[in-house]
């Protein structure tokens, strides 16, 4: 890298990027794509943190880097700096702070000051990008967004309006610009691009949220701590990291390298050979077989027999089956139904005898059949999500991991609802881990406890962020959505095709769940059914119709399915230990 210094600015040209850092004011124009805000801040319970003064930056130079220490007088702490450290190839933004506090919201590339020049209020990054890429799947669909238009990767969503943005909880904390203008839900302009990603491994994953915040022309991230994440002495925010790419599959590339370098990312475990067959879940069915009942009423033993029997008579014989929502009596405490799984145990021995391994649906969080002591609780102390901080609640765990996969044989879990996080600052649990981090701890509670009971138990989860492959075997790309923003139809192979090149950039030694529910036709299903090969492990979720068409499904749809699943026809199935 080379420096050159004027009473002014330092110039800096790394070979990959040309940065201009002020020395009169807290910012820096990054060359060609933004005039980065070096103002942050970090809010506690206590109130706002807002910079009364800003003073010059200090630089220091090491082997291979270049350090920008931007001091900043604050009314929220006795100390507070934001860094600037420049590699070769890499810009790197964080704000520090030392006193005392709880952290609420945390913002970095802009936030509340008054400025030397008397100017106030709240301060933002300048943009000369025109698009962002977004790697969570949202609704409307769209890929890559104008940069005017806000996104959050988080773990907090559901259906509801504003919400449906949490398919992937978490995605990899990256988001990369492009200088063309989007065109169409899951098109990708060529680069030159570049990536913006957060560099923090679990330990630092205490926030809900990162919110990308623009405005005329301009932008921030907020960090959402809730309130949780204490601080008594010194604390530094995750690092933002810049740096150029060709593509954004190559930003979520470098953003997983970037992990690794830094010990922040985690490895997939061991493979074994039946993950990768074709996989049997019942949602689908469940869904087009409902008139007037709930899906969740026919996750029944009888109908399952059916529907596999009607699947083997053309063809198609599933090396997994995953019996859906919901054959529990409880969510959060499950043992079968006897009403709709009289015995449960004895059929999955029967699977076993044909060579078919068996996974359970699991509702994370879920409360219900729970203990008020072993779960989050609100301001009435009435239980909202279960407690993976509480060692009460980690026990309970293990022993019905022994009873599921033990007692009654079952061979792993398709993990949902990992984004119905118990969010807010008045939330009470056991301990003090939140955020990113709790979620990594209730999956790694039900992982390792599965894994002592059956090390072969297959753990499907929809995290695909670099940090969380020591608490998943299985990628699953999740629930397909219908509209983009100008409500039109997208086509679901398409967003097959988007899902899949965040997921396996991010996490390229695990497996694929290409799922397949919900189809909005049959045409639409049978050209999903037709790539799902090519794009991971395969999953059929029809049988007799689609739901949301009502279209039935014909024999020689199912025997085409097999034919692309099972080209040789299908292998023998080994037989496996009930």
């Amino acid at each position: 890298m080379r420096i050159t210094t004027t009473d002014t600015a330092y110039f800096l040209d790394s070979g990959h990027y040309r940065l201009t850092v002020s020395r009169t004011d807290p910012s820096a124009e990054l060359e060609g794509w933004m005039t980065l805000s070096l103002i942050a801040s970090v809010g506690t319970a206590g109130g706002r943190d807002e910079t009364y003064e800003t003073l010059p930056p200090v630089l220091a130079e090491r082997e291979g880097e270049a350090i920008f220490d931007f001091p900043q007088r604050s009314t929220g702490w006795e100390a507070k700096t934001v860094r600037l450290t420049c590699t070769p190839e890499t810009i790197a933004v964080e704000v520090r702070v030392e006193g005392h506090g709880l952290i609420g919201d945390v913002t970095l590339l802009g936030g509340r000051a008054v400025l030397n020049t008397r100017a106030a209020g709240t301060f933002r990054t300048g943009l000369h990008a025109r698009g962002v890429f977004n790697p969570t799947p949202t609704h409307p669909v769209q890929v890559v967004r104008p940069v005017s238009v806000p996104l959050v990767l988080t773990v907090i969503g559901d259906a509801s309006p504003g919400r449906l943005h949490a398919v992937f909880s978490p995605p990899p904390l990256v988001l990369a610009f492009c200088k063309e203008e989007p065109d169409g839900a899951t098109a990708v302009p060529g680069g030159p691009w570049l990536g913006a990603s957060v560099r923090a491994g679990i330990a630092d994953l205490t926030f809900t949220e990162l919110a990308y915040e623009p405005l005329d022309g301009g932008a921030l991230l907020r960090l959402d701590y809730e309130c949780h994440t204490s601080v008594s002495g010194t604390w530094r925010s995750p690092a933002v990291v810049f740096r150029p790419a060709s593509s954004p599959w190559e930003a979520i590339s470098q953003h997983r390298e970037d992990l690794v370098a830094h010990g922040l990312a985690a490895s997939a475990g061991e493979r074994h050979d039946w993950w990768s067959r074709p996989i049997f879940c019942g949602w689908g069915a469940q869904c087009a077989r409902a008139d007037g009942v709930s899906p969740t009423e026919l996750a029944r033993q009888e109908l399952y027999d059916g529907w596999l029997s009607r699947l083997e008579e053309h063809g198609i014989v599933p090396g997994t089956i995953v019996v859906d929502d919901r054959w529990q009596l409880a969510y959060g405490d499950p043992a079968p139904d006897p009403a709709k799984w009289p015995a449960l145990g004895e059929w999955i021995a029967a699977r076993h005898a044909r060579g078919q391994r068996v996974l359970l649906w699991w509702r994370a969080w879920a409360p219900d059949g729970l203990p008020a002591e072993e779960c989050v609780t609100d301001a009435g102390g009435r239980p909202v999500a279960a407690d993976p901080s509480n060692p009460a609640y980690r026990r309970r765990i293990r022993t019905i991991m022994e009873r599921l996969l033990g007692d009654l044989g079952a061979d792993g879990f398709k993990i949902d609802f990992t984004q119905w996080f118990p969010s807010g600052s008045h939330l009470k649990s056991y301990g003090t881990t939140w955020g990113l981090a709790l979620l990594h701890e209730l999956l790694r509670t039900m992982y390792e406890a599965a894994k002592s009971v059956k090390p072969d138990a297959l753990m499907i989860t929809h995290t695909p962020h670099p940090a969380f492959g020591d608490v998943s075997d299985m990628i699953r790309l999740n629930d397909v959505l219908e509209y983009d923003a100008h409500g039109d139809p997208v086509p679901a192979v398409d967003q097959l095709r988007f899902r899949h090149a965040v997921a396996t950039r991010a996490m390229p030694g695990h497996l694929i769940d290409t799922d397949q529910w919900p189809m909005p036709s049959r045409t639409d299903w049978l050209a999903y059914a037709e790539v799902q090969p090519a794009l991971g492990v395969p999953a059929l979720y029809y049988v007799e119709s689609i739901d949301n068409s009502g279209e039935p499904i014909s024999g020689e749809d199912l025997r085409r399915v097999a034919d692309w699943w099972w080209p040789g026809g299908p292998a023998p199935l080994a037989r496996t230990a009930g």
